[in-house]
C-alpha cells in the first residue's frame, strides 16, 4: 500500500488554490439576553484563484 504524507505547506497550497470560506458566529449575552452578536464570513484564496 502506497502511503503518502501530506505536509502542512502542501495542504495550505491546495486549499488556497481553490479557495477556503471561513464562517463563524460569536454571541455575548447576560441572563439569556444577547448583547453583542458578531457574524464572520471570509473568503481566503490565492490571487491566481480569484
Amino acid at each position: 500500500m502506497d502511503e503518502r504524507r501530506l505536509s502542512l505547506v502542501d495542504l495550505l497550497d491546495r486549499l488556497l488554490a481553490g479557495g477556503v470560506v471561513i464562517v463563524g458566529e460569536v454571541t455575548l449575552g447576560v441572563a439569556e439576553v444577547e448583547l453583542v452578536r458578531i457574524d464572520l464570513r471570509a473568503l481566503v484564496a490565492s490571487v491566481e484563484a480569484l
